[in-house]
Formats: C-alpha cells, structure tokens, sequence
C-alpha cells in the first residue's frame, strides 16, 4: 500500500463497534430512568453507568482498530477466524442452561455462576473443572455481597446465599 492512500476500513469492526456503541447509548438511557430511593451507598444506577463506559470503551476500541493501517506484508486475516467451535459454544450455552436451571430450581445464583464459569473456562480450553469451580463460585460470591449488601438488590436465593 503506497503512503497517502487511503484504504477501506474493516467492516466487522466497524458493524461491531457501532452495535457496542449503541448498546452503550441504550444501557445509559435506561440507567437514567432508575429511581433512586436510597439515602445511602451507590444507586442501583451505578452498575448500568459502569457497563455503559465499558461498552462503549469496547465500540470506541473496535472503531479504532477497523481505522487502523495494517501492514501489507501481514496477510493475516484476524477477521476471518474460520469455522467455529460448536463444542465451545454448546459448553458455554450449557453453562447458560445450568444457570437458569439452578436460579428456577432454587439452587441460587452462586451454585449456578459457579458452573457457568467452569463450563465456559472448559470452553476456552482448560482443564482445571474442580478449580474453576472453586474460582466461579468465589467470584459469585463476591458478586452477590457486592449486590445484596452495596447495592440492596436481590439476587435469587438458594442454600449457600441463605447462609449470609
């Protein structure tokens, strides 16, 4: 590619950045619409507000890289990954199912992000099950004390979340 010509940007980055962007724009609008009640601690908004910047950080990021000159020598295409992986997409939706299973079956919110966390780390390739358990089941936990203690929002309950 010569210097000064001008190359057309990568359209999924661009498609992708746009539907982040939008998504951003879409997750603040509704946050502004929570009716804060609360005389102390952060808003039920906060949380909205916080992945409204992340998602928009993830558009902006997204439009930068369609912009963006490649090298001609990298023939590379990073766009253009090839067939998918239905085994890694059938145990991430697995890991979606236990979830909702656990929260309609009583089981609760951190048994079920436990086993969405591992199914998901399996996906990704690991082979650690019993550790990313351990692992989602603590960030779980951490989720659900930042929720029902910071944020007095309710998450669904079962045996473990009953114990604190």
């Amino acid at each position: 590619m010569k210097q000064g010509t001008l190359r057309a940007p990568d359209r999924v980055p661009v498609v992708v950045g746009i539907i982040l962007l939008a998504a951003a724009a879409i997750v603040a609008m509704d946050a502004n619409h929570i009716q804060s009640g609360f005389t102390y601690g952060i808003s039920p908004a906060a949380v909205p507000f916080v992945v409204a910047g992340f998602l928009a950080l993830l558009g902006a990021s997204h439009l930068v890289v369609a912009f963006r000159r490649r090298d001609p020598a990298d023939d590379s295409d990073a766009w253009n990954p090839g067939p998918a992986d239905w085994k890694a997409v059938s145990l991430v939706l697995a890991g979606l199912g236990c979830l909702m299973a656990a929260i309609a079956v009583g089981v609760g919110f951190i048994s079920g992000s436990a086993l969405l966390f591992a199914l998901t780390a399996r996906a990704f390739g690991r082979r650690a099950f019993v550790v990313d358990l351990a692992i989602g089941a603590a960030l779980a936990f951490l989720v659900f004390l930042l929720f029902n203690n910071l944020l007095s929002l309710t998450l669904p309950e079962g045996p473990i979340e009953r114990l604190f």
